[in-house]
């Protein structure tokens, strides 16, 4: 069974079907799918589709692009909305310098908000970080001095300093379709050389399709071309990385029922 450890199914590319979407990863292998906040202030959204679906979990927090919408959201209130049973992480926050979307202050402030709210309720922080890899690896090193929590590096695109960096400090890291392009060879080789048992793999979905799917709307079945392509980098087969990335989730996304599975229609 394969995991698709990040998507947005509320996004349009892919709210058309959600029964036909996950049909089709129930018939590539997928058993469970997350599918991550980018706005709180419509939480309610999301939780409505993993409430829906067996197999389907969700986040709760604010994209480093809407950082600035919502500075007003606390780490309480995060708090509050993870205590649903759905909910097995917080984010995605963090830093983004790349498009500067939001102020970097503000970008930084929600990121301390979020880290604090994965603190007090032991779920992971779902880190989004693109062109920023010094200071997330400065704010991650400095606030786990203050207290550990759990956390997993998205959609990894970053250096391999960063990458040590996070598993050095416990973190997990989740590689996307990126790492199945031409011109990642860098990424594949970061991903055969970390530790086995700190790695996912996500789609990133409706965004990122993997190589062989270039050009389609991505969707949590193509996850499966993401597993092999990492599993081929690190030399090992890929039913036996199947199962170590789902361990890896499971271990990592503690909350989520190993049992619930998504179901065939």
């Amino acid at each position: 069974m394969w995991v698709d450890s990040h998507c947005h199914l509320d996004f349009p590319e892919l709210a058309v079907d959600h029964r036909a979407l996950l049909q089709r990863a129930v018939t590539a292998g997928v058993g469970t799918v997350v599918t991550i906040n980018t706005r709180v202030r419509r939480f309610e959204a999301i939780r409505a589709i993993a409430e829906a679906h067996d197999g389907v979990w969700c986040s709760v927090g604010t994209h480093p692009h809407n950082a600035h919408e919502e500075l007003d959201v606390t780490a309480g209130e995060l708090v509050a909305l993870a205590a649903h049973p759905k909910v097995v992480a917080i984010g995605e926050a963090g830093l983004d310098y790349h498009y500067d979307l939001s102020p970097r202050a503000a970008q930084e402030q929600g990121f301390l908000t979020h880290i604090a709210a994965a603190r007090e309720t032991g779920l992971p922080l779902v880190i989004h970080a693109r062109e920023a890899d010094d200071r997330v690896a400065e704010i991650l090193t400095r606030e786990m001095a203050k207290g550990a929590f759990k956390a997993v590096l998205h959609c990894f695109t970053g250096s391999e300093e960063l990458a040590l960096t996070g598993v050095a400090l416990g973190l997990y890291v989740s590689f996307s379709g990126i790492v199945t392009y031409k011109s990642a060879a860098e990424l594949r080789r970061i991903a055969a050389l970390l530790p086995a048992d700190r790695i996912l793999v996500e789609t990133d979905a409706p965004y990122l399709a993997p190589g062989k799917y270039r050009g389609k709307t991505n969707e949590p079945s193509f996850v499966v071309e993401t597993g092999k392509v990492v599993a081929e980098a690190r030399g090992v087969g890929a039913e036996d990385w199947a199962r170590q990335t789902t361990d890896n989730f499971y271990r990592l996304f503690a909350k989520a029922d190993r049992g619930q599975r998504l179901e065939a229609a």
